[in-house]
This record gives C-alpha cells, structure tokens and sequence, in this order.
C-alpha cells in the first residue's frame, strides 16, 4: 500500500518524535487504516530517508556520599591512603590476568600489599616487602574492608 505525501509527513513527524518502528506500524493501521508488516515500515522508514531517534539512556543518579568508618576506610583520590589510618583497601580499574579482581591494601603499620581474588575464589595477598606479615588486627580490618568494597561491585 502506498502513502500519500501527508501520511508521508506524519511518518516523518512521527519519527522526529521519537518513535519506534513498531509504534509507527500501530499508527499506520489506526490512524490510515493501512497494515504495514514491520519490514514494510522499515522499508517505508528508509525510502523517506529518515532515522529513528535511539532512546535515551536512563540517567543515573549517584547516591550521596556516606560518611566511611575509619576502619576500612577508602581513602579519597589523591589522598595518602595511611592518613586515613587503619587499613585502606582500593580496586583496581584493569583486573590483573587470571584473576576475577584486584586491587591494592594499605596496612596500618604503613606497608602495602597487592590482593586478588582468583577463579576459585581464593584470596591472595602479595606484599610489597618480601616476608612481610601484617597483624592480626589488619587481617581482620582488611578481610572486612574488602568485603565492603567487593559488595559495592555487586559480587
């Protein structure tokens, strides 16, 4: 079926507005009274040289800022994480190969550590000085704190 040079418009104005090819189908049938299968309308669509509008992307909004317990505590960016004393524990933005995550740990005693979580979901602690222990205290402070943060990322 073809459509004159004023249902044309209304196709163009409809697609101006956003619409979907389906919707422009459902249109077509109620308003003209003309069935047009949905390849049909995508061929109608491409013969008048029109492109349908993508939809917007939800805008998300970001919670506000709580305030951290000093335990655990992230500390912010360009922030030395000991000021923020206790443990500071940070994801990294690049997963290290072969892990699932990573990230870094900073001890209260001011020695820092790389950790991963691998496949099996076995944690992993490399410190930077080699044979270096934290306490049991950080141990705990830092299971914690990660936990906290792996929860953030929705694991």
């Amino acid at each position: 079926m073809n459509l004159d040079e004023a249902q044309r418009h209304h196709v163009a104005d409809w697609i101006a507005a956003g619409a979907k090819l389906s919707e422009i189908q459902n249109r077509l049938l109620s308003e003209f009274g003309a069935k047009f299968t949905y390849m049909e309308v995508r061929f109608l669509v491409d013969d008048l040289k029109l492109t349908p509008k993508d939809p917007e992307p939800p805008k998300v909004v970001a919670p506000p800022a709580a305030q951290a317990p000093a335990a655990g505590a992230v500390p912010a960016p360009g922030e030395d994480p000991l000021a923020a004393g206790g443990v500071a524990v940070t994801v990294d933005h690049l997963t290290k190969p072969g892990t699932m995550i990573s990230g870094k740990v900073a001890f209260s005693d001011g020695q820092q550590a790389d950790w991963y979580l691998d496949q099996t979901g076995r944690l992993g602690v490399v410190p930077k000085m080699a044979g270096y222990k934290p306490s049991a205290a950080d141990v705990q402070e830092f299971q914690a704190a990660l936990q906290r943060e792996i929860a953030k990322l929705g694991f």
